[in-house]
């Protein structure tokens, strides 16, 4: 695994990492928001690793589709992709504020995070 890879995979586990400790601490759009970046920022790390050109996306449908093989279903892309802008910004869009959802967007970042890892080694 190159350096730079290795980097990304870093900062997607510290995304990880916060969503969790955010989950725990009741503050569901932080945590929302650190588990779109750690997916994200970990299906970045295939496409710098196998050398494919990075797209300033933050799409993870789009990443997905370039050419990633990873055990993530489009549903879980589709709703991935929903909580991006409006766990950033206040721009009028109402986001499921509560435990289950956080747990189970957790649960995809782990899974994603795990087959990535073992596709790397």
């Amino acid at each position: 695994m190159n350096d730079e890879t290795k980097i990304w995979l870093e900062y997607a586990i510290e995304n990880l990492q916060s969503a969790e400790v955010l989950l725990n601490s009741e503050l569901y759009n932080p945590c929302l928001q650190n588990v779109q970046q750690s997916v994200e920022k970990t299906l970045k790390s295939i496409l710098i690793e196998n050398s494919i050109g990075l797209k300033k996306t933050h799409s993870i449908n789009e990443l997905k589709n370039n050419g990633i093989t990873v055990d993530i279903s489009d549903g879980e892309c589709d709703f991935l992709d929903s909580i991006y802008l409006p766990s950033k910004y206040p721009i009028g869009s109402v986001l499921p504020y509560f435990e289950p959802i956080c747990s189970q967007s957790v649960a995809i970042a782990k899974r994603v995070l795990k087959i990535v890892q073992t596709i790397l080694k």
